[in-house]
């Protein structure tokens, strides 16, 4: 059983760049990316269909560069970018871990990966092969959790896994509120109402109007990706139904 109570047999996980640092400054830790890589490859093992869209902030973030005085075009560019070696790497990681992995991209960097067709990406996941998606939506001012909303919808996946470094989503910032409680399910409507930082709103927006439910849980908290293929109550399911806390 998945995350919403049915069947799951693809998904699509959002990985952040800052997921592959680890407790580094900056960059990609080995040792992360290689556990994320058995993680995931551990669940394909079990016959589920994997996509997965990355983000670029542990290389670089395009928001953050133009508040620096960048050209913001130019630095979402630059992100998107970033987010082609983080895809590259993880391949690398799965790859040598057994499993088969594609890298597609929205930007056209044929040397390196393939475009991103979406009935090819399709057929990848149809053939049991991990499909790395990167460069966003190909498109500035849009983040990679919009692009993990959009990727979800059109390649037919069950469910978004967005993979933090907390446990789910809180009424609060748990690290600076105490009496911050963990909700267990959430409506998208109360994520946006209450300005839940789960995802952008675009990204929350459709992923409510396409009923696509999103879990929210720990990267950090090793197996949790397991036990939520497997049916367990990890982190906090955001749908269409009203909220609940612990």
């Amino acid at each position: 059983m998945g995350a919403s109570g049915q069947e799951t047999r693809r998904i699509l996980l959002k990985l952040s760049g800052e997921a592959l640092m680890g407790d580094l400054d900056y960059g990609i830790d080995p040792k992360v990316i290689a556990r994320i890589a058995d993680e995931v490859k551990a669940v394909r093992d079990l016959g589920i269909e994997i996509a997965i869209v990355i983000g670029g902030g542990n290389i670089f973030r395009g928001e953050g560069l133009a508040r620096a005085g960048m050209d913001r075009v130019t630095g979402d560019h630059m992100g998107m970018l970033a987010t082609v070696i983080n895809a590259l790497a993880l391949q690398d990681a799965l790859e040598r871990n057994g499993a088969y992995a594609r890298v597609m991209s929205a930007l056209k960097v044929n040397e390196v990966c393939e475009d991103y067709i979406r009935r090819r990406a399709v057929r990848h996941l149809e053939k049991g092969r991990i499909c790395i998606l990167a460069a966003g939506t190909g498109n500035p001012f849009f983040t990679t959790d919009t692009a993990a909303s959009l990727r979800a919808i059109e390649v037919g996946a069950d469910v978004l896994l967005k993979a933090t470094k907390v446990d789910g989503v809180f009424s609060a910032d748990p690290i600076l509120d105490s009496s911050a409680r963990r909700y267990s399910r959430v409506s998208f409507d109360t994520v946006l109402e209450s300005k839940l930082r789960v995802m952008d709103a675009t990204a929350i927006v459709m992923c409510r109007d396409h009923d696509l439910p999103v879990r929210v849980f720990n990267i950090f908290n090793g197996g949790d990706l397991m036990r939520i293929v497997r049916g367990e109550d990890v982190g906090t399911l955001v749908t269409n139904e009203p909220a609940t806390v612990e």
